[in-house]
């Protein structure tokens, strides 16, 4: 964490979970002697949201999950689903259908989106009722 807002990087992973652990294990393969439970306390400082990327059968990439990095509970870094893809099934065609829908959670970036001033756009984009954090 540098202190510079708007980074952004990709891990291949299958979900959001298995990026955090892919995280753990690129830093645990420079041989640094780290303990565990501080470089779990690092990514979860410096990361604020995973987006999940899948390539479905249909060969369309889709959002399936936006999480937000939401601390550690103990030793685990906790998340919190703001968004997933709802698959619905498949046209004749062979497309997928679905919809991509908010879990209706409020974001604790709330606040840091309220100093610029898209703490009522998120609202309205996660689908919370309420005004700025």
């Amino acid at each position: 964490n540098t202190g510079h807002d708007g980074s952004m990087t990709t891990v291949h992973a299958n979900s959001p979970r298995d990026a955090l652990f892919r995280l753990e294990n690129m830093v645990m393969m420079a041989n640094l002697s780290i303990p565990l439970r501080a470089i779990r306390a690092q990514i979860a400082s410096a990361l604020n949201l995973i987006v999940h990327i899948e390539r479905m059968r249909d060969g369309v990439r889709r959002i399936q999950n936006v999480a937000e990095i939401a601390g550690m509970e103990g030793e685990i870094i906790t998340m919190r689903e703001l968004f997933t893809y709802d698959f619905r099934g498949e046209r004749r065609d062979g497309r997928i259908e679905g919809e991509f829908r908010s879990t209706r959670m409020r974001p604790d970036f709330l606040s840091r989106a309220a100093r610029i001033g898209l703490d009522r756009e998120l609202l309205e984009l996660v689908g919370v009722a309420g005004g700025a954090a």
